[in-house]
């Protein structure tokens, strides 16, 4: 028989048991205080990842506005199309799990246009969240939502396992309009150039978050628990532009780099000189700012004709980066004789020069041994200093320079601001370089005192310019106007008022003058008929290139214009870089571009033109209103305005008039009146090129069409030099034919 156990063994087996409960006790309630206390927060955030769907809301990005709240960038709705591939693993029979990875593959790739293996790969990931494209419209976002809709795969549910989010998208309405100074965003709406990579902070709003619940398949379920966080939109900005003078400056410009063959782009700014807002600002070539990756024909021909993958995409990336940089902000160049005018307004300050002064050209000078040639043989001989300005004489302007010195000519070189950024609300801006005063010799201050050996921005110059005649600031140039919030309340503003006094009135009165000179006796081509203008060109050698190429025709032509010259509010400055036609001068290629903006851009600004008598005589008149009157009346009505007729017809009321009413013709100029519905009245436009002004008008008369003038015709020996339609054309008789002209002998020095 087994013996009971003993008092020592039972206190034992009780001391056992206690220390295994006390054990266990310990260990639950450490893992307690783990699941509750340390990590606490992680597993409650991951059972919130299984159990909770977090989406968020895109914020809206602010709106982008010209001057007149003319719409120049908007966020527009789109949609992210998505999977839940974690419901589709959790499908048992495998026959339908193929199914339904294999339609949304088939399906999703042939209405997003995308690679159908790409999609059914993403069909099979570990992931409750799967982006399939994003930003995509409305049209198409329509269609993903048939399909799901769609009756024949209602057994597959397939809304369990597709989503559509919704977001935005931007967008640019006028298209390449701007881009540059626009620029664009990435596709996740980050700026990445231009005033959106400058302000990108104040565009971006605020996102806000969906917070759903989700059953085990990781289908959402709103109804069962959702918070929503609202996003809040970026803030708008309303800048300084003007969308029409932004449109006239690229359309003239464009037209110019066609007609002169510009190699190396283009840039026009139109600017105010009081208060430095930036009107316009053209870059040609650009891009279209909804489509940034996408080269010109002529660009990405250029890159096809390459052999290797490597050097393609290097090319590619150049040209890219070339189409999407700032020309006007991000490059600099020699200005040649434009900065003229900083050397005057210095030694007139300084009271180193008058309009009394004289300088002497023999065709050259020499300085510290190193010689310089004048541009015009044998020299200008005596002149006054709005003559050697006039003249672009640069032994002139070497004497001038040298009367100023290294110490004041330094000193002014940074008043005028070319030692220091314009701080322009943009990206990407370069610093100017130049001879220290430490480093500039007798040689150095030589050709620098006519824009060459240093090397300054084309805003900078303009800002600089905007001094010369603004009184003599130095104004802020920049491009935003104001700032808003979502309610449309003002947050911030742009600039007013400018760094610093530079020169007098006084001065800036004589430059004014000067100017003024310079258009009407040397950069003629700039003059805008019924306007007081004044006006500087340039051109200059790219010595660094010619150089390293060999190349020696590699020419900038520019050109500054400022109007009305009496009390001066816009400035304009165009520059073409690398002529390949048969013209380089500034005066010939710049300044024409000049005066077509003006022209247009003054008028429309509330400027009237103002005309000598002399000029009132060669004035254009509208076209009067005779449409429905009778013949005989309408006879004498069009004589009446010193314009001549032709009848078409054997009718005795007029049915139909060439120009129509308003259209504005010289006097003496054309109408043709229709009386019957008969053929039209056909006329061949004559070859005006070569002709003067005089000439064009008499060959248009006879040639049954009316002509426009554009450009400079103040003088007997400009000649036209382009037209609107081409030679022996046929076009219907009294049609408006525009010809241009320009003074083919100015030089720029």
């Amino acid at each position: 028989m087994a013996s009971k156990p003993g008092r020592q063994m039972i206190v034992r087996m009780i001391a056992v048991m206690l220390i295994l409960t006390l054990s266990l006790l310990l260990i639950s309630g450490y893992r307690l205080v783990d699941i509750m206390i340390i990590n606490g927060e992680k597993y409650q955030n991951d059972a919130s990842e299984q159990q909770l769907y977090d989406s968020l809301i895109t914020a809206p990005r602010g709106d982008i506005y010209d001057r007149n709240m003319q719409v120049l960038a908007r966020s527009t709705t789109a949609w992210t199309v998505y999977i839940t591939p974690n419901g589709i693993r959790k499908l048992k029979d495998e026959n339908e799990k193929e199914t339904v990875r294999k339609t949304i593959a088939e399906k999703l790739s042939s209405i997003l246009e995308m690679d159908y293996e790409k999609v059914y790969e993403d069909t099979g990931k570990n992931s409750y969240y799967v982006i399939v494209k994003k930003k995509i419209e409305k049209p198409v976002a329509d269609k993903v939502r048939e399909f799901l809709a769609d009756e024949q795969y209602k057994d597959l549910e397939l809304v369990k396992y597709v989503g559509l989010d919704e977001t935005t998208k931007r967008y640019y309405p006028n298209d390449s309009l701007a881009s540059v100074v626009l620029g664009f965003v990435g596709s996740d709406d980050q700026g990445l150039g231009g005033i959106e990579s400058y302000y990108d902070n104040e565009l971006t709003g605020i996102a806000g978050r969906v917070v759903a619940a989700k059953n085990a398949a990781g289908t959402d379920m709103p109804l069962t628990y959702e918070r929503v966080e609202g996003a809040v939109k970026g803030k708008s900005l309303v800048l300084t532009l003007d969308a029409y003078i932004q449109y006239t400056a690229e359309k003239y410009l464009e037209a110019a780099i066609e007609e002169h063959k510009i190699a190396e782009r283009g840039a026009a700014v139109v600017m105010n000189v009081k208060n430095g807002a930036v009107l316009a600002m053209a870059i040609k070539g650009d891009f279209n700012p909804n489509d940034p990756f996408t080269l010109s024909k002529a660009d990405k021909a250029a890159v096809d004709k390459l052999k290797t993958e490597e050097e393609k995409q290097k090319l590619e990336n150049e040209l890219l980066n070339r189409q999407w940089r700032n020309k006007a902000v991000s490059d600099t160049y020699e200005p040649g004789s434009v900065f003229k005018l900083i050397t005057a307004s210095a030694a007139l300050e300084e009271n180193l020069v008058n309009n009394k002064s004289t300088f002497y050209c023999n065709g050259t000078a020499t300085v510290a041994g190193q010689g310089y040639k004048c541009h015009k043989a044998g020299g200008h001989g005596s002149q006054s200093l709005q003559e050697a300005i006039s003249n672009s004489c640069n032994p002139a302007f070497i004497t001038i320079g040298q009367l100023l010195g290294v110490s004041s000519f330094s000193k002014y070189f940074k008043a005028f601001g070319f030692g220091e950024k314009t701080g322009i609300d943009l990206p990407g801006e370069a610093m100017s370089t130049y001879y220290g005063e430490e480093k500039m010799g007798p040689v150095e201050l030589a050709s620098s005192s006519f824009g060459q050996t240093f090397n300054i921005t084309p805003v900078q110059l303009l800002a600089a310019t905007a001094a010369c005649v603004n009184g003599g600031y130095l104004v802020q140039p920049h491009l935003l106007e104001k700032m808003l919030d979502e309610n449309n309340k003002v947050t911030a503003t742009g600039p007013d008022g400018y760094k610093r006094q530079v020169i007098s009135e006084t001065t800036s009165s004589t430059m004014r003058s000067l100017m003024q000179f310079v258009a009407e006796n040397g950069a003629k081509n700039a003059l805008v008929a019924g306007y007081n203008i004044g006006a500087k060109t340039g051109t200059s050698q790219k010595m660094a290139k010619i150089l390293a190429t060999g190349d020696n025709y590699l020419y900038i032509g520019s050109c500054v214009t400022v109007a009305p010259i009496e009390d001066p509010e816009i400035a304009v400055l165009v520059l073409l870089d690398e002529p390949k036609g048969d013209k380089y001068y500034g005066g010939m290629i710049a300044a024409p571009t000049n005066s077509k903006i003006m022209t247009d851009v003054l008028p429309y600004l509330g400027y009237e033109a103002s005309y000598s008598e002399e000029e009132y005589k060669n004035l254009t008149v509208s076209v009067p209103e005779v449409t429905d009157m009778k013949l005989a009346d309408a006879e004498k009505k069009i004589k009446a305005a010193n314009l001549e007729y032709e009848t078409v017809g054997g009718g005795d009321k007029v049915i139909r008039q060439l120009p129509e009413s308003g259209k504005q013709v010289l006097k003496g100029g054309i109408v043709i009146l229709y009386t019957e519905k008969s053929g039209d009245k056909t006329a061949k436009v004559p070859n005006f090129i070569g002709l003067t002004a005089t000439q064009a008008n008499q060959a248009a008369a006879r040639a049954g069409i009316n002509i426009e003038f554009s450009g400079n015709t103040s003088s007997a020996g400009i000649k036209a030099y382009k037209q609107s339609i081409a030679a022996n054309e046929s076009v219907e008789a009294g049609t408006i034919v525009t010809v241009y002209f320009m003074d083919d002998t100015v030089v720029d020095g």
